[in-house]
């Protein structure tokens, strides 16, 4: 199974791909990931990446596609992936299309702003593993201090209030014609998300027609 999985930022993508990974037995392929690795790693295209994400702007076309390409490629991908936060852009988009990626599904989780923004608001991040949380839906047992490693929690320079708004404009402008395009090629299954993850998921799975 190939999934691509299309939602505003906040609006769960990033769990559901977790769990669509657990359910299938396939890696989630998260840009997000790979991009927060390269910053705290420092290599070039982790500078290059800080710069845009740090100002609520998207990763060039060109660069995105080259690391997704490289990263498709490798061995753990050949019986399938789920694709969280490629492609973001038309270009992507066509780019991926004309390329031997076969995909099967693309899955847009349908979520107001309104609410996205009341969530990101709340979220934090572990300074040393990246685990998340949040101040209301996913407390911390100890305020501040990560669960898994014991580092502090801080909030990511992209949940800022001014930064989310940002984010959620781009996303309007830039991502969200791709579904239509999708929609277009049949390829598209919409989920309304839900207050609670695993509501959220049911929908997602009886969408995608499991």
């Amino acid at each position: 199974m190939r999934i691509i999985i299309l939602a505003a930022p906040g609006a769960g993508k990033g769990t559901q791909a977790e769990k669509l990974s657990q359910h299938y037995g396939i890696p989630t392929i998260s840009t997000g990931s790979i991009l927060r690795r390269n910053i705290q790693e420092g290599t070039e295209l982790g500078k290059l990446a800080k710069q845009y994400i740090d100002g609520g702007n998207l990763i060039p076309d060109d660069v995105m596609i080259d690391v997704m390409k490289d990263r498709l490629a490798q061995p753990d991908c050949e019986h399938g992936f789920i694709l969280d936060g490629f492609p973001r852009t038309l270009t992507q988009a066509e780019a991926l299309s004309a390329s031997d990626i076969v995909i099967d599904a693309v899955l847009n989780i349908d979520v107001a702003d309104e609410k996205i923004i009341h969530r990101l608001g709340g979220r934090v991040e572990c300074s040393k593993c990246g685990s998340t949380y949040h101040k209301e839906y996913n407390k911390p047992k100890r305020d501040g201090i990560c669960d898994r490693c014991g580092g502090a929690l801080v909030t990511r320079a992209d949940d800022k209030p001014e930064t989310i708004q940002s984010r959620l404009d781009i996303y309007h402008q830039t991502t969200e014609p791709l579904l239509a395009y999708y929609k277009e090629k049949g390829m598209l299954r919409t989920a309304q998300g839900q207050e609670e993850v695993a509501d959220t998921t049911a929908e997602v799975l009886r969408v995608l027609g499991d």
